[in-house]
Order: structure tokens, then C-alpha cells, then sequence
């Protein structure tokens, strides 16, 4: 059994959206499988936008964001579930992302090289869905913004391995989506 943190990084709360469903294929197969499983939808969320590096550096975070950093030190494995906007991930998932990995708690300045990375030990999940095939996304775009997000997020502060599942046409036939959200309960029963 794994500590599973799904987080679901639509940023409408309107259930209709494949992402919802999404992450919710995968938490039935996390806990079929009888993982200990939590789940933050950002979108309920409440938090303000960082404006300055002063507020990055020493703001206290407020309760969601604090919560949330708990949930991730309970965590053996993240995934994170967001829709493609404008090429990129979601606005407010990034504001949740630079809320949450702030320093001294997802890393920690050193006086020389690379800050230490303090969420070790810890495996991730990202999904993406788009309207554009996944192909076309990886080929053309080269993937640019998920591999930001894995390599400038994720592996700064010390997640590995950080696997992906890229989603396209998922606006195409009912089958798509439908073998999709099959492959993602199974992902969620493997805390892959």
C-alpha cells in the first residue's frame, strides 16, 4: 500500500470536465487497490497570487496552502491532474504550485550550487488532456510546458521517478475518453 496525493488541477469546479474524471479513475483504482488515498481540487481552493519574493520567502502560507504541504510530506506518490490552457498549465494550478513549493519547506537554500531538494523520496503522475492529438503536442511543441513542469517543479524539489500521461483530441469519441479513464484506474491501482 502506497500514501497517494491526488491533485486536481482544473481550475473550474464544475464536474463535467474530463479532468475531473480524470483523477477520480484514478483515486477508485488507488483505493480498489487499497492505497491510502487524499485529494485537493485546487479550484476549491482559496489562496492569493504571490506578487514579490518577499511574500515567496516569508509570507506564512494560509490554511489550503498549509494544509496541502502537509499532504504532501504524507505523500509516497503525487499525481497531478490539469487540462492544457494557452499551451501551458492552468493559471491557478501554477499559483497553487509556487504556493505550496516555497522555501524551507520543498527546498532549502545553500550557500553554494544547487539548493537542497526536500521532498525526496516521492514518485509522481502528471496528466495532461488537450484538445490537440498528443502527437502533434509532443512532436511539434516538443512537450515544452510539461517538461517544465517535471523538470523546474517536480524534479527541483526532489521527485523521482515523475511519469506522464499526455491525453489528446479529448474532445474526440466517447471510446477515447472512456479507454483512457480505464488506463488511469489501473495507473491508480499501480501508484503509477
Amino acid at each position: 500500500m502506497s500514501r497517494i496525493l491526488i491533485i486536481d488541477g482544473h481550475p473550474d469546479p464544475n464536474m463535467d470536465h474530463f479532468v475531473h474524471a480524470a483523477a477520480s479513475a484514478y483515486q477508485e483504482g488507488a483505493e480498489t487497490a487499497f492505497h491510502n488515498v487524499r485529494r485537493i481540487d485546487v479550484a476549491r481552493l482559496n489562496f492569493p497570487i504571490l506578487r514579490s519574493q518577499r511574500e515567496w520567502n516569508d509570507a506564512p502560507p494560509v490554511s489550503d496552502i498549509r494544509e496541502a504541504q502537509d499532504a504532501l510530506q504524507w505523500a509516497e506518490h503525487v499525481a497531478i491532474f490539469y487540462p492544457m490552457w494557452l499551451g501551458d498549465i492552468p493559471a491557478l494550478l501554477k499559483g497553487f504550485l509556487e504556493q505550496v513549493a516555497r522555501p524551507t519547506f520543498a527546498f532549502r537554500y545553500r550557500h553554494n550550487g544547487f539548493p537542497e531538494k526536500l521532498l525526496k523520496g516521492r514518485s509522481a503522475r502528471v496528466v495532461v488532456s488537450m484538445g490537440m492529438p498528443a502527437a502533434f503536442y509532443s512532436l511539434v511543441y516538443r512537450a515544452h510546458s510539461l517538461k517544465s513542469l517535471k523538470r523546474n517543479i517536480l524534479g527541483f524539489v526532489g521527485f523521482s521517478p515523475v511519469r506522464q500521461a499526455v491525453i489528446g483530441a479529448v474532445e474526440g469519441s466517447p471510446h477515447h475518453r472512456d479507454r483512457w479513464l480505464n488506463k488511469l484506474q489501473r495507473l491508480g491501482e499501480q501508484a503509477r
